[in-house]
């Protein structure tokens, strides 16, 4: 008899399920449609067509879902991951980026197939024709490299200090105002007298100084940054590879200043950190807006660096106290060089 009911109940809650995903389809907005203003330009054929099977369907005004992608609620994490990505990267609207930018993005997305970060897993999951071949992710390497032999050396035979005698010492620069990003973080000369914590190169030709303030240097040191403590700040220097006469590669034209400050109640939007770009020598702040952050700098914070807590270049997790200690003091003995750069 108990297993009559169960039998008759079983009906019933099939169509308060088929009722309750019904009445869900009346909640179910459609993605905003836009209009494609300036398509991708000057960019090979072979990785255009790469970009518009795995990457069109999130990151351009020209979507192709499926029958289960427009089904809420699934329909609800489909849009929502449409929209973040938009903001990030929008192929359909190009044109409203400069050539700088454009470049920038490129470099992006040459990390991110790199480190099969894109296609997101999950939607490749559900999308296998998205996954890209070891083919494909070779196309978008050797264009990007291609851009970055754009990015030419200083020419060879000129000295760091000559090079550096270009740039203007930053703490004079900046007068007669202290630049500021437009979410509140200031240009802070004082990263000067920060450690060094590491370095790094990029295919667009550039050295990066990574320097730490006190709180985010004793972070590294006792393996704490999960999460980072608020009042962690680093700054990264970034600066034109120049070309010595015996091949040597140092600092050369001063490039730009980033910085990442550690506040989990202010940037809850961006995993807690703050992010801010100041360029060239007069330090001009990047982003028009306080979105900036969420809609560029994040978006490979998250996907490539969530181990070390949305940071790059951050010093190996070891379990050794006293080996950081020597990476840290092998570090800031490049100072002198960079500074030489700087100043």
């Amino acid at each position: 008899m108990k297993h009559v009911k169960q039998i008759r109940i079983l009906p019933i809650v099939f169509l308060c399920i088929l009722a309750a995903f019904i009445a869900l389809q009346f909640f179910n907005a459609p993605i905003e449609q836009r209009p494609v203003t300036g398509p991708m330009k000057n960019v090979p054929q072979e990785v255009t067509q790469v970009l518009e099977r795995s990457c069109y369907d999130c990151h351009s005004n020209s979507q192709h879902l499926t029958f289960l992608d427009k089904l809420a609620p699934i329909s609800w994490i489909v849009n929502k991951d449409i929209r973040r990505a938009r903001e990030v990267m929008n192929f359909s609207e190009w044109d409203k980026l400069s050539e700088a930018e454009q470049k920038g993005k490129f470099y992006a997305i040459f990390n991110m197939v790199r480190a099969e970060k894109m296609p997101l897993p999950s939607y490749a999951m559900t999308h296998p024709g998205a996954k890209l071949s070891q083919n494909e992710i070779e196309t978008i390497k050797q264009f990007a490299l291609s851009l970055s032999e754009k990015d030419s050396f200083i020419p060879a035979h000129m000295s760091p200090v000559e090079a550096g005698s270009k740039v203007q010492t930053l703490t004079t620069a900046i007068q007669p105002g202290v630049p500021v990003s437009p979410n509140g973080i200031s240009y802070n000369a004082d990263f000067k007298n920060w450690k060094v914590i590491g370095m790094s190169t990029l295919i667009d030709n550039s050295i990066r100084v990574i320097y730490g303030n006190d709180i985010a240097v004793k972070a590294i040191q006792e393996e704490n940054f999960h999460p980072w403590p608020d009042g962690s700040a680093v700054a990264k220097a970034v600066f034109k590879q120049t070309k010595k006469a015996n091949g040597e590669i140092v600092p050369g034209d001063f490039v730009n200043m980033q910085y990442m400050v550690k506040d989990g109640k202010e940037y809850t939007e961006t995993e807690g950190w703050g992010f801010a770009k100041f360029n060239g020598q007069k330090l001009k702040p990047t982003g028009k807006t306080a979105l900036f952050a969420q809609q560029s700098c994040i978006s490979c914070h998250r996907q490539l660096a969530e181990s070390t807590g949305f940071l790059f270049n951050v010093p190996p997790k070891v379990n050794s106290r006293k080996l950081i200690e020597h990476y840290l003091k092998t570090a800031r003995n490049e100072k002198s060089l960079i500074h030489s750069s700087i100043n």
